[in-house]
């Protein structure tokens, strides 16, 4: 947010009420929550039917008896479901547990112990492990990366993805090991890599043999329009381009049915798979089939799928429709922030003057709104320029999503007068 666009004259103008709006806010008695892209009630309502399959059938439609051992790889039916979806080879899908982050973190994890099937070696003995992060970007995946101590380096994210230029220079080095990358409506930018993208990663040479992309497809179907947006085949790409071990493609039902009672899925090549299982078949006995078997019955197809998603678009998109409506009408004519109009995925990106972030979500913490903290975008929770929010509309009901932004809007602009006031100040001594 560039500080020569913003309208000091106006904000200076209407410094008294928007004074009197943040004591009233204060006094409210406020309790509202803007954090994490938690479902609503309302959303977790549309699976309930869920908790009541698969009944007293256990047989996959091939046979299976899910409650017995066996089917590692997931119920047939369910992959191919999902592989549909999802635009690739069931054969290449596997069906897991609840949660795709698991899945992300076990990857990383047995590279770093073991070394995956490309490693000359295990990442642990490697002398530094080097991660790239797209930013902003989502707070889980640096979480997992800042763990195992890898050097995070940021690229900025486009409005076509990651910056290739910037990606392209750092996979030179042999110790960039991967990168992160939300492919589809991005968290939390709600911006989707393009195909002309997604070909270029699939292409460019690395320094690492065992250079990984984690291509989480989380929001790959959570549109808020009637438009459900082409997933990309990756791993086609990377075959073609002689890199076929080169993505990890994860997403999973969490924001779809119900969140850690649901189906993760993980995607790569044939090779890729074998090492996966390699170690998974050790760490445990496979997938809750009888999770899979309710989730298959429950959906039925994928034209299910997409029925449910419909629903969830229905209750999300005119919430997101409101916040977007309140940051034009509140903050537009000050030019104190810039915001993304995802068409889907649960976040919205707000950028606001430089060096104002913390100090909006403290003054919003004071009248009983809670954002996200500032910094939780970036690696270890540091934008250095203090200015880029995540908004989550999802949780709150419409009336308090109002309140709730409403409240930031006056939060924004508190923060943008105090912040010129001390310019005023510092040009005066």
């Amino acid at each position: 947010m560039q500080r020569e666009n913003i309208n000091s004259e106006k904000l200076f103008a209407d410094k008294a009420e928007i004074s009197a709006a943040y004591e009233e806010l204060r006094g409210a008695g406020l309790n509202l929550d803007l954090t994490r892209g938690k479902p609503s009630a309302e959303q977790l309502d549309f699976s309930t039917d869920l908790l009541c399959l698969p009944g007293e059938n256990f047989l996959s439609p091939s046979g299976l008896d899910v409650r017995n051992y066996g089917g590692l790889i997931g119920i047939t039916e369910l992959r191919v479901l999902w592989a549909n979806l999802l635009n690739l080879p069931a054969d290449l899908v596997l069906a897991c547990d609840s949660s795709s982050l698991n899945i992300m973190f076990d990857l990383i994890s047995w590279s770093y112990t073991f070394g995956n099937n490309d490693s000359p070696k295990p990442w642990a003995v490697e002398e530094d492990v080097k991660w790239i992060c797209p930013v902003p970007g989502y707070d889980r995946h640096h979480s997992i990366t800042g763990l195992f101590g890898f050097e995070m380096l940021t690229v900025p994210m486009t409005e076509t993805g990651p910056d290739m230029d910037a990606v392209r220079e750092l996979v030179k080095d042999p110790a960039v090991k991967g990168m992160w990358t939300v492919p589809i409506f991005a968290n939390p930018s709600g911006v989707s890599i393009t195909p002309e993208v997604a070909q270029e990663l699939a292409e460019m040479e690395t320094g690492a043999p065992d250079f990984r992309i984690v291509w989480d497809n989380a929001y790959a179907l959570h549109t808020l329009t009637e438009e459900f947006p082409d997933v990309i085949n990756v791993l086609d790409l990377a075959e073609k381009a002689g890199n076929p071990n080169r993505f990890w493609f994860m997403t999973s039902t969490s924001k779809i049915t119900l969140a850690g009672a649901g189906v993760a899925f993980f995607a790569s090549s044939k090779e890729n798979l074998d090492w996966y299982g390699s170690v998974a078949n050790v760490r445990g006995i496979g997938p809750n089939k009888v999770n899979q078997l309710a989730h298959l019955q429950f959906f039925n197809d994928e034209e299910g799928v997409r029925n449910l998603m419909r629903l969830h678009a229905g209750s999300l998109a005119p919430k997101f429709e409101r916040v977007i409506d309140i940051l034009r009408t509140r903050l537009g004519e000050y030019n104190v922030a810039q915001w993304t109009e995802p068409k889907g995925g649960y976040f919205i990106s707000v950028d606001l003057p430089e060096g104002t972030a913390s100090r909006v979500v403290e003054l919003a913490k004071e009248a009983g709104v809670s954002l996200t903290a500032a910094g939780s975008t970036w690696p270890h929770m540091h934008d250095p320029h203090n200015s880029n929010l995540r908004l989550a509309p999802s949780m709150p009901t419409l009336e308090q999503l109002e309140v709730a932004m409403n409240g930031f809007a006056t939060c924004v602009l508190v923060a943008a007068i105090e912040k010129l006031e001390a310019e005023q100040q510092g040009a005066e001594a």
